[in-house]
């Protein structure tokens, strides 16, 4: 009986609270967030935002979406150099 009082209040000990982790819980996922963040104000400020206009962006992803479709063709790579003639 009482090894059996002693393994219920062991097993209870397991379920109490952890104050430090609950404060400082999600803290790494926001630092890992604020860490990859460019520009914190981005949202906030009025100005152009820097990169492609919209024409040039588009007809980039155009040219990346072709690039799937028609495949180039690629000689192997260890015959560079190989009985080329010069």
């Amino acid at each position: 009986m009482r090894l059996l009082i002693i393994l219920l209040a062991a097993l209870l000990t397991a379920c109490g609270t952890t104050p430090r982790l609950d404060r400082e819980f999600g803290n790494t996922v926001r630092l890992a967030r604020a860490q990859q963040t460019l520009n914190p104000d981005a949202g906030r400020v009025p100005r152009p935002v820097n990169g492609l206009d919209a024409q040039a962006a588009t007809a980039a992803y155009q040219n990346y979406q072709q690039s799937f479709i028609t495949k180039d063709d690629q000689s192997n790579g260890f015959t560079i150099g190989v009985g080329s003639k010069r």
